[in-house]
């Protein structure tokens, strides 16, 4: 297995993904994101042909790939990931890219851009070493995943259908472990439509959007059960405290291990559109994440040679069928082979504490190169 001898170093590749750490992008700043693309484009110009794709419905623009190959054109190996995280700009003061040890901190460093990193420098090290893949390898990172990829969705399809496999080198589980198989999530628009009146002199003729609101969230929340879960994560309302808020908006999510249970959940959001004490409340269905069933043959056929490939590097690696969504939901659905969370060890992700294992990013990249010269 000649990926074996590739000269990964983790003092290097910790330097290199640094730049892209430093280098904040939110999902909803777009000029964000394309500078982030503009790194990941810069690192992969001598690698193949880069292609920009602008961005649409105010994300930013995606960043497609193509290493040459004699069977340039035909199905092969796509490697998906997200350039966008959760933090807003300014995150790095309270979360500096930093390495303590054999853990390196950072915001979006473990999701996903530890894992990206450690994918082009799979290739990179292969292009390095005059090792030609079996397949034609494209890479496609995209803008906005955290959100549930609205923008991108019919892209990622697009692209996965022209391949044969699909690696998503989002982070790993907590036993280091892949996902064979993902939960489906629904998203969820809430607004309460009240009366506004002086909350000092005419208290008693208003209608306040936010009580109604803080009433339903409660109502929601209170749904959670074994087969389907609810959470409201956002909420926007109110501009003067001495005025009765006459509109308010939220975000929910539902997420579920069955198509159908997470079906049923949507009825029930979708029921508790009505009016309630002169207040409107308004429930309409956001972005979809399918579910990807697990144990799909072609997915644990890939498997089989990852974890054959892991046990030569010197651990095992597990797999299961896993909550939180990523893009993999979209390819597994479509039945295509896909192996997600291939990506860092780590932990803290979407948090102020998030860090990977420092000794993760060569292991890693040396599964993800193993994969690619594997794969057939």
């Amino acid at each position: 297995m000649p990926f074996l001898d590739l000269p990964f170093d983790s003092d290097t590749m910790v330097a290199g993904l640094r730049p892209w750490i430093e280098c904040e992008s939110p999902t909803f700043d777009a000029s964000a994101v394309n500078r982030m693309m503009d790194l990941a484009a810069y690192d992969l110009a001598a690698l193949g042909t880069v292609e920009r794709i602008p961005g649409r419905m105010g994300f930013g623009g995606s960043l497609r790939v193509r290493l040459p190959h004699p069977d340039a054109g035909k199905p092969g190996i796509l490697i998906s990931g997200h350039m966008d995280t959760v933090h807003p700009v300014g995150t790095l003061k309270k979360l500096p890219f930093r390495r303590e040890g054999n853990l390196c901190y950072g915001p979006g460093i473990q999701d996903m851009k530890g894992g990206n990193f450690c994918a082009v420098e799979a290739l990179r090290q292969l292009a390095r070493a005059g090792i030609q893949t079996p397949l034609p390898v494209t890479v496609l990172f995209t803008p906005d995943e955290e959100v549930g990829t609205p923008s991108t969705r019919d892209l990622i399809e697009a692209e996965a259908a022209r391949n044969r496999y699909v690696l998503v080198p989002e982070p790993a589980r907590d036993d280091g472990g892949a996902v064979v198989g993902r939960y489906a999530i629904a998203r969820f628009n809430l607004e309460t439509v009240g009366r506004p009146s002086h909350a000092g002199a005419r208290l008693a003729e208003g209608r306040s959007a936010i009580a109604t609101m803080a009433r339903k969230i409660l109502e929601i929340e209170a749904m959670t059960g074994p087969d389907c879960t609810f959470s409201v994560g956002v909420i926007h309302a109110g501009q003067w405290v001495n005025c009765v808020s006459s509109a308010c908006h939220a975000e929910a999510l539902s997420m579920a291990k069955r198509q159908e249970d997470l079906d049923n959940g949507v009825a029930r959001m979708l029921a508790l559109s009505g009016e309630e004490n002169g207040v409107e409340f308004r429930v309409t269905r956001g972005v979809t994440r399918p579910v990807w069933e697990p144990d799909q043959p072609g997915t644990m056929a890939m498997f089989e040679i990852a974890r054959d490939i892991a046990q030569g590097l010197g651990f095992d690696l597990t797999a299961a069928s896993a909550g939180g969504g990523s893009d993999g939901n979209f390819t597994g659905a479509m039945g295509i082979p896909t192996l997600d969370s291939i990506g860092v060890r780590g932990k803290g992700l979407h948090t102020l504490n998030e860090h990977i294992e420092v000794d993760s990013l060569p292991e890693r990249a040396r599964l993800i190169a193993g994969l690619l010269m594997r794969l057939t």
